[in-house]
Formats: structure tokens, C-alpha cells, sequence
């Protein structure tokens, strides 16, 4: 699936709309490969499971790991649809801080037409090794058309890498090393544990999100919502009912915070 690169001037609307056709279609482990292993799509994933693996550990994360709302998306750097949905998370990231905690997993997809997301996940994790995963992550998707189709690919993720000021020579040692790859593995086994078959997958408090919500106000009417609910009592209702606990993500207790960015 080909599409342009959209801009963040671009009418919200517009990318809405774009957003949600192109999601009808989104990149999947099946699409193109009918040999695949048959897994749920993002619709018949309703929630993680509390048992389900951490995935890379502390996550590429954003906002606060101690917050009452948790986003987790997985993702693949040759998704175009992932590549639309980037600044609208960058959106809500910059609207909530830390009101929310922003969860970022690689999910490279494994059909031919993804040959270099595997590889791409490992660069920003490398990146990310030097406290700029995100910033790593935003050229590769503001870039994606350009270095899916260069055979040189590595070079420009070489300049991408100057670009944002790392160091060169750690960041190349680090993208063929161990620990970056473990960190995609470990995310890879999340998402296939859970069930994640097609990228972008969204999940607001381990819930999924449908993807016609996701967009800047559809993840804010869930966003909102979830902060409404986690407001503690007045003290007029503590006094007058019992005290109730509301679903907390499994995962945000035990979560550390990142070295990736925070408070983007």
C-alpha cells in the first residue's frame, strides 16, 4: 500500500478521513501472504491480557508511567497508515503530558512488502539507546516513501541519525548489536501473544481502540473519559458508597521510566 507522506498542516479532517479508509486496509501479516498464520485482527482483539509478555523493558515511552491512562500502540515503519497515525499520537502526547502515559511497540510485520522494517525497528531502538527513540522514529515515518524505495537505505538512515545528533559511530555499533534486537523481539512477542495481527493496533487501559477512533478527537473522547473515571470521590459520595477500585493498566505499576523521551 502506497500513499504520500501527510503533513501536519494538512487539514484535520482530511487526515481523518484518509486515516479511516486507509485503515479498511491496513497493513497486515495476511495481506500478502495467504501462507501466513492465521491471528486476530485489531477488531476481534478486544483487550491484553494481564499475562500477556512486557514486551521491551522500560518501553519506549511518553508522558508518565505513573499516569491513570495508558496508549499502547503497535506499530511497523513501513505501514503508511502507521506513518498518518505518527502525529496524531505526537498530537495527543503534546495535549495530555503527563495525564497520560504513551506506549510505543515495534511490531514489524513479516510479509515481503515490509523487507526493511525489521531493520528499521532495530535503528530507532539504537537511537533510543542514546535517549532519542522517538525522534529517530519521526524520520523514519516523515521519510518513509523516500527510504522504502532506495536500495541505500542505510545511508539515509545514517543521515537521519546525523540529523538529530547521535553519536554516529554508537548508534551504527548499537543497530548490529544484541540488546537493540532483543528490545523489537521482546515487542514482537507481546504483539503476537496478544493476538495483534495488522498495524497500527491502539489500546487506551488495555482496551483496543476501533479504528475509526483513531484520530486526535476520537482519542480524546476515550482519553477523556478514562481521566473522568479515575478522579478520586468527592467526599460527599466516599462518605455516602463504597469505595471502588477502577481498572488500572496492568502494566504502568511496574513501569519504569525511559530514557527515550518523556513529556514529548
Amino acid at each position: 500500500m502506497k500513499t504520500n507522506k501527510i503533513r501536519i498542516g494538512l487539514p484535520l479532517a482530511l487526515v481523518a478521513l484518509l486515516i479511516t479508509s486507509l485503515f479498511a486496509a491496513a497493513c497486515s501479516n495476511t495481506a500478502s501472504n495467504s501462507n501466513a498464520k492465521k491471528t486476530p485482527t485489531p477488531a476481534k482483539t478486544p483487550g491484553i491480557p494481564a499475562d500477556a509478555p512486557s514486551g521491551a523493558t522500560p518501553p519506549n515511552s511518553a508522558g508518565s508511567p505513573s499516569a491513570s491512562v495508558t496508549i499502547e500502540e503497535f506499530a511497523d515503519f513501513q505501514c503508511p497508515t502507521c506513518a498518518l497515525v505518527y502525529p496524531i499520537m505526537d498530537e495527543i502526547k503534546s495535549a495530555y503530558g503527563s495525564r497520560i502515559n504513551f506506549v510505543y511497540r515495534n511490531f514489524p510485520l513479516k510479509i515481503p512488502a515490509h523487507d526493511k522494517t525489521y531493520e528499521a525497528s532495530v535503528a530507532a531502538e539504537a537511537a533510543g539507546m542514546q535517549g532519542k527513540f522517538f525522534e529517530m522514529a519521526r524520520e523514519l515515518y516523515a521519510n518513509q516513501k523516500e527510504w522504502t524505495a532506495n536500495p541505500n537505505y542505510k545511508a539515509l538512515w545514517k543521515s537521519y541519525a546525523e540529523k538529530i545528533g547521535l553519536n554516529i559511530d554508537q548508534w551504527q555499533n548499537d543497530a548490529v548489536g544484541l540488546p537493540a534486537k532483543q528490545r523489537v523481539d521482546l515487542d514482537l512477542k507481546r504483539g503476537d501473544a496478544i493476538g495483534i495481527n495488522s498495524t497500527p493496533t491502539v489500546f487506551v487501559n488495555n482496551v483496543a481502540v476501533p479504528p475509526s477512533k483513531v484520530t486526535v478527537s476520537g482519542l480524546k473522547e476515550i482519553i477523556d473519559a478514562e481521566l473522568a473515571k479515575a478522579k478520586p470521590a468527592s467526599p460527599a459520595a466516599a462518605n455516602s458508597a463504597p469505595e471502588s477500585n477502577s481498572a488500572a493498566n496492568s502494566n504502568s505499576a511496574d513501569a519504569k521510566k525511559p530514557a527515550s523521551e518523556v513529556n514529548k
